[in-house]
């Protein structure tokens, strides 16, 4: 069931980020494979021109990513989509984390879709301008502030976690945070050969992985800006 988000007349949009856009946008993520109806109705319902700079709403329902400033992008809406649908292919995770705010429009989705969404943003500029979307939109997500690579330890463990920047490999603090039955995914590699991998954790912790194609994703990086 999709959240009742606290919408405004702007939210709802018109010419380039009114419902023909929106509606045209879901056709063309549900062409592309996109074929879990909750992620798609989360998707329609989430104003995205809300989480870009407002000399960039027209662009907002294209199927791109965009900038958001300090070397930040919103993720393209098909990889959103992705990553959604991946967390939800075996159930619905109660308690997710997300890994890298960023315009907040990725916890925004996973919120839409009625889960607890915890996020962690290493760059505070970013995280503030989130928070101030997710009070707009009466949307209840848990931020903090801090170096993403730590996760959030005195939360875990979580359903599921969602990473939302590339490092080169796996990182076992997020692993760890990881709930028995948990779902994880993340892009993993270096610049031009990242991949997105999805794992799972069984009872017994044991870890099986899935490759689920080639991305493009900011480097994950350590330490926090203010």
């Amino acid at each position: 069931m999709i959240a009742r988000l606290r919408l405004q007349p702007d939210d709802l949009g018109v010419g380039l980020t009114g419902q023909r856009v929106r509606d045209r946008l879901i056709e063309d993520l549900r062409a592309a494979g996109i074929a879990d109806e909750r992620v798609l109705e989360a998707i329609r319902s989430v104003p995205r021109h809300r989480f870009v700079d407002e000399a960039l709403a027209s662009r907002a329902y294209e199927n791109n990513a965009l900038p958001i400033g300090h070397g930040q992008t919103i993720s393209q809406p098909y990889v959103v989509a992705k990553m959604t649908a991946a967390l939800l292919r075996d159930g619905s995770p109660r308690r997710v984390l997300e890994i890298g705010t960023g315009s907040g429009y990725q916890a925004a989705v996973l919120a839409a879709l009625g889960l607890e969404v915890f996020t962690v943003e290493r760059i505070g500029d970013l995280l503030r301008a989130a928070r101030k979307r997710f009070r707009a939109l009466g949307l209840h997500v848990r931020s903090k502030h801090d170096d993403g690579r730590l996760g959030w330890p005195e939360q875990a463990p979580f359903d599921a976690i969602l990473v939302t920047a590339a490092g080169p490999a796996l990182v076992e603090a997020l692993l760890e945070q990881l709930a028995p039955g948990g779902v994880l995914v993340a892009p993993v590699g270096t610049a031009g050969a990242q991949t997105l991998l999805r794992l799972c954790k069984d009872a017994d912790g044991a870890i099986t992985q899935e490759d689920l194609g080639a991305v493009v994703f900011v480097p994950l990086l350590s330490g926090m800006i203010d």
